[in-house]
């Protein structure tokens, strides 16, 4: 089962591995799996933080 692609450049969603319009590679929509052991998840924290303050939330 095919999954469903997206060209960032031409903002298109399609099935096939380069966008139909501008040859670029497309890259999957889906996010990420879950895992409990997430190397990111320190830095998404820290870039959401400035916001957070804004927002009165910490």
């Amino acid at each position: 089962m095919k999954r469903i692609l997206y060209c960032s450049k031409d903002d298109l969603f399609t099935l096939k591995d380069t966008c139909p319009s501008c040859g670029a590679a497309t890259t999957t929509t889906q996010p990420p799996k879950y895992s409990l052991d997430d190397k990111y998840a320190d830095y998404r924290r820290k870039a959401k933080e400035p916001l957070r303050k804004e927002a009165g939330l910490l």
